[in-house]
């Protein structure tokens, strides 16, 4: 019997929370490979086991991702009444209860489907934000035959090239963020492979190639980085920091650029095939099935395998395709996170600066449609030549020091801060401070105030919200007040703010612009904490908020449980 992780369970929640209070489309966050799937097909089992009369789609557009979702809920649930739609797999089961279909062959036979209660759409950040869509026009045909239809989706990366994130803008389908679990807490859960990078000395030069709906224009691209001299130097380092690896995977510009990347990776003695989307079906199996069990080194692709492609063993990504997309650069990138037997990490080799335009991949701040573009700063290490922020001041991989920050560290493109160092870092906690905070057009959250020394961390705790905020929240006032029922309200968190628990110390590291609250510890306690007693109304010397302006601070507290507690940060921290 499978066994769901913590956070897909976390997920599945979060979506029932959501309709217990909401009537809108959400979205269900979850990094490449950390098992959509999984969710997708518990959460279905759940729904026809309580509710046998619904019916329900799981939509698509890549055949392997609907066969990969199919064969998950058959895994899980082997009598489930489940059927496939699709062209390219060769079915047409259009009376299943639960239906597996492909976009590209459903979307006219939405009278066919008739009544449909609830669908989920995989890789939703596929569909076009325009209205006048297959996606779209099926979705709203569907709604006029049953108009309590929900639809939730589920994508690893919640944002557009063309429109920014997807549950924003007029005419956005989603409506909300239920849940979300970023790729930095999967990898240090130990759920997902870590990523590592070294500084490459070939850079691909795209600075005269233009642009067309916010992506450089195909054919321009490739010429300009489909040069022979660049190519073999690319592939001259690639052998150079990756012959101790097994399984490479490289993202080219264009065919005839994938096609010389292969000629170059088999001129050095090492096997190499070419996948396209145009790859016969029979052809694309074998070389992908072939790659899977080491018989082939290295894969170079062009406009594939960066949806539906589950290669575990992959561990070096040369990325030789620029992008301005984010989305398609997480999702280049998060072919290597996939656990493996013998696999410690995998290396990320981007040269085509794709981490200079989007940051980090577990720290990406997609730009707004329109938006001016900027480099992430980073800085190499000059003992292994690891990329690392700018902050940091000793190696986390080989231990060197750097100078003092008065000494000007060289500005490098920023080609391989694939992921932040991930390493937080203890520091003690002075006093505590909390107030609401208020933002138009959002509901009041608390915010927490921790200062240390002459720094000061933040932290927002969503009381008011629903789903996976409001159950974050719930878990922090429980860790430093476990007797004390739960707010309802900001206002309700504030008159309790003095009976709870405050950190002795808490673990910070950078997350972009801001920092990241990912642990706390607290002093160790009596057992007299009067935290079942405690009542709202008889708070003394606190008073409820009203505004920004109001705060109560504490000091570390001797009141909680003893030893090291770990939270994920609830909301931004700054």
């Amino acid at each position: 019997m499978l066994t769901l992780r913590p956070y897909q369970q976390a997920a599945i929640d979060a979506i029932y929370g959501y309709f217990a209070e909401n009537t809108g489309h959400p979205l269900i966050v979850i990094p490449t490979a950390g098992g959509k799937s999984l969710v997708m097909a518990a959460f279905v089992e759940g729904v026809l086991k309580a509710w046998p009369d619904q019916r329900i789609l799981i939509v698509t557009h890549v055949r392997e991702l609907i066969a990969q979702n199919h064969a998950e809920l058959i895994g899980l649930w082997r009598d489930a009444p489940a059927g496939i739609y699709s062209a390219g797999l060769g079915r047409r089961d259009l009376g299943a209860r639960i239906l597996f279909a492909g976009i590209q062959s459903i979307h006219r036979r939405a009278y066919d489907v008739q009544q449909c209660d609830l669908v989920l759409i995989d890789e939703a950040h596929l569909i076009p934000a325009a209205s006048d869509t297959m996606y779209r026009r099926f979705l709203d045909t569907l709604a006029r035959i049953n108009p309590q239809l929900k639809v939730i989706g589920f994508t690893a990366t919640p944002y557009r090239l063309d429109s920014g994130m997807l549950h924003e803008g007029k005419g956005a389908l989603f409506t909300d963020i239920a849940f979300e679990v970023s790729v930095r807490q999967l990898i240090d859960d130990g759920f997902l492979c870590p990523l590592v990078s070294k500084a490459a000395e070939t850079r691909l030069d795209v600075s005269g190639v233009g642009s067309r709906g916010g992506e450089f224009i195909p054919s321009q691209l490739q010429a300009a980085v489909d040069l022979p001299e660049i190519t073999e130097a690319a592939i001259d380092e690639v052998v150079r920091l990756g012959a101790d690896r097994k399984s490479w995977l490289a993202f080219c510009a264009g065919v005839e650029h994938a096609t010389h990347v292969a000629e170059a990776i088999r001129a050095r003695g090492f096997s190499a095939a070419t996948i396209f989307g145009d790859t016969p079906k029979p052809e694309r199996d074998r070389t992908i099935a072939a790659f899977k069990r080491g018989e082939i080194r290295a894969l170079a692709s062009m406009g594939v395998l960066t949806t539906g492609f589950n290669a575990p063993g992959v561990d070096l990504i040369a990325m030789l395709r620029p992008t301005k997309s984010t989305g398609l650069y997480v999702q280049m990138a998060g072919r290597g996170t996939r656990l493996a037997p013998g696999k410690a990490d995998c290396l990320v080799l981007d040269f085509a600066g794709n981490v200079a335009r989007h940051g980090p991949i577990d720290a990406v701040k997609p730009k707004r449609p329109g938006a001016g573009e900027g480099e992430a700063p980073c800085k190499v290490c000059p003992e292994c030549q690891s990329i690392l922020a700018t902050a940091v001041r000793v190696c986390p991989d080989c231990g060197h020091a750097f100078p003092p920050p008065k000494v000007q560290v060289e500005r490098e493109a920023s080609t391989l801060a694939i992921l932040t160092t991930g390493k937080p870092q203890w520091v003690q906690v002075d006093s505590v401070g909390y107030r609401a905070h208020e933002k138009a057009g959002s509901r009041p959250t608390l915010q927490v105030d921790y200062r240390c020394g002459l720094v000061r961390h933040r932290e927002w705790v969503c009381f008011e919200h629903t789903g996976y905020a409001r159950q974050k929240a719930v878990a922090w006032w429980r860790q430093r007040a476990p007797g004390m029922p739960v707010p309802r309200t900001v206002t309700e968190a504030l008159a309790w703010s003095r009976q709870i628990a405050a950190p002795r110390e808490i673990a910070v590291r950078p997350q972009g612009r801001f920092t990241e609250i990912v642990s706390v510890r607290f002093a160790p306690c009596s057992a007299s904490a009067p935290y079942a007693t405690a009542k709202p109304a008889a708070s003394a010397g606190s008073t409820p908020a009203t505004g920004p302006a109001t705060a109560v601070a504490t000091t570390p507290a001797a009141g909680s449980a003893a030893g090291p507690a770990r939270t994920s940060a609830i909301g931004d921290a700054a």
